[in-house]
């Protein structure tokens, strides 16, 4: 069977990979190949980074008006092209059809706020002691910009990046993640009839290992924005310093969503099935860990298992199916080790789990619900990035502060209770980067996002996102025309 081949998108037009050699990529549903992506190497690299460093100049100095207009008309056709966006992420990693379609219509939403921003690279006048001395900033972009989204949902986590790169005046190289590249090679064209100049966006294509490497080495790149899991981070922030470039890391999570016993079960269950099933689990927020206090933990866990059992796995395409598949069959490998491991270590199983049914072909694996987790199994500690909630009962408050805090990560948190004052002293107590209350998973192109330990640093999304792809000049004025009284001293 021959397949459609996907080559790079360098400086305006497709680009074969310099080696000749392609990458297959898979459909979680069957687990057979549907489509080749170019393997990209350190010569693709260059090309594109080469590419975005010509097209920076003029870029840079074009006008913030004009700047904002491109971004408007990307943004409009991302969402007038949402539908086939959608099919390719959905085929490529398996999430469900109406839940990326959302995405990309959303994703308008990103790119005109930061159409918006391009007006907003301001300065600031620095008072001083002296009469005659001014001091001003104006903010620069860098130039280069080196992205890298991670696979669940690349055209969103790539748009947190790219869009106010773009923005601020940077030209910008992505490396798609290998698995779900197809998105992201086809906005390299939408960007294109929005009217952005050649060589502002390139998409070179290929494993992390290779194209990513080289990308985040390559001495012409000014800046690296990175998600993925914290052992790859590892990797990129020390290529990165071989360099002494900054990077922004948006990482893993194992965040706790802690519900306490004044909550109203009924109210609350698609709460923690949001928190975890959506996207099969494959999100970097996923309330994996479910904090509950004593007094509610029977009902809940009943309602939750319950409401588990009545998911509809299938073909990620129909919009019948509520959970595709997992994307990839090592983190499927992984998630079913992880349970076993669990159950063996005394957790008890309400739902889901190795026995449960599933669809005959496709890397699928039962949502699954498991009980009597304490927070030193493995279960707790790692992320699984699969469709498995960890039960640990807790009871009270500083309990369950101590319980959610005992982790490595800090992306993300979840507070359920009808108490005002309790839900503001636990969200300021949990060490996380994005706290919500009485809801979860909610994301805003103006409200910043990322992480604090091993779930990264920098942010993205609003004006802290938008200065990270910009950093501020000073400039003096000296107005006086006296000579200089001691060239020996600071001003």
């Amino acid at each position: 069977m021959t397949m459609d081949r996907h080559d790079h998108w360098i400086a305006g037009r497709a680009v074969s990979p310099h080696s000749g050699d392609y990458l297959p990529t898979l459909d979680p549903m069957t687990t057979r190949p549907w489509a080749e992506i170019a393997r990209g190497d350190a010569e693709d690299i260059d090309r594109a980074v080469t590419a975005a460093q010509d097209a920076f100049p003029a870029w840079r100095a074009t006008a913030p008006s004009r700047r904002a207009e491109t971004l408007w008309k990307l943004g409009d056709l991302i969402a007038e092209h949402a539908d086939e966006l959608a099919q390719l992420e959905s085929r490529d990693a398996g999430k469900v059809i109406r839940e990326v379609r959302g995405q990309q219509v959303a994703l308008r939403n990103w790119y005109h706020y930061y159409a918006t921003l391009a007006h907003h690279m301001e300065g600031r006048h620095i008072p001083h002691d002296s009469r005659t001395l001014t001091a001003i900033t104006v903010r620069e972009p860098y130039g280069v910009i080196g992205v890298i989204p991670a696979f669940n949902s690349p055209m969103f986590l790539g748009a947190m990046g790219l869009a106010p790169a773009l923005a601020a005046g940077n030209t910008v190289v992505v490396k798609p993640p290998e698995v779900n590249a197809l998105s992201l090679r086809l906005l390299g064209q939408l960007a294109q009839q929005a009217g952005l100049p050649d060589g502002c966006l390139n998409i070179v294509h290929g494993y992390g290992h290779e194209a990513g490497d080289a990308l985040v080495g390559h001495p012409l790149v000014r800046k690296v924005f990175f998600t993925g899991g914290p052992e790859s981070a590892k990797a990129v922030t020390a290529r990165a310093a071989a360099g002494l470039k900054p990077t922004v890391l948006e990482l893993g999570g194992k965040s706790a969503n802690i519900f306490f016993d004044d909550v109203d079960v009924e109210q609350v269950t698609n709460g923690v099935i949001a928190g975890i099933f959506a996207a099969a689990g494959q999100t970097c927020v996923a309330g994996s860990r479910l904090l509950v206090q004593h007094g509610v933990a029977d009902e809940l866990v009943k309602a939750i298992g319950e409401r588990t059992r009545r998911i509809r796995l299938g073909d990620p395409t129909s919009p019948d199916t509520e959970m595709g598949p997992i994307s990839q069959e090592k983190i499927h490998t992984g998630v079913a080790h992880r349970v076993a491991e669990a159950i063996n270590d005394g957790a008890a199983v309400v739902a889901g789990g190795p026995d449960a049914p599933i669809p005959d072909a496709g890397w699928f694996y039962a949502p699954t619900v498991l009980d009597g987790v304490t927070n030193d199994m493995a279960v707790a500690r790692n992320e699984l990035f699969g469709p498995v909630l960890s039960v640990i009962r807790f009871q009270d408050e500083d309990e369950a502060i101590a319980i959610a805090n005992d982790s490595d990560f800090g992306l993300a948190g979840g507070v359920w209770t009808n108490n005002l004052q309790r839900a503001h002293r636990v969200a300021r107590q949990l060490e996380a980067g994005t706290v919500w209350v009485n809801t979860y998973r909610a994301l805003h192109y103006g409200t910043p996002f990322g992480g604090t330990k091993t779930s990264g640093y920098g942010r993205e999304n609003g004006l802290d996102g938008f200065a990270e792809f910009t950093q501020p000049k000073s400039i003096w004025f000296e107005s006086s025309t006296e000579p200089m009284a001691d060239p020996f001293t600071l001003r």
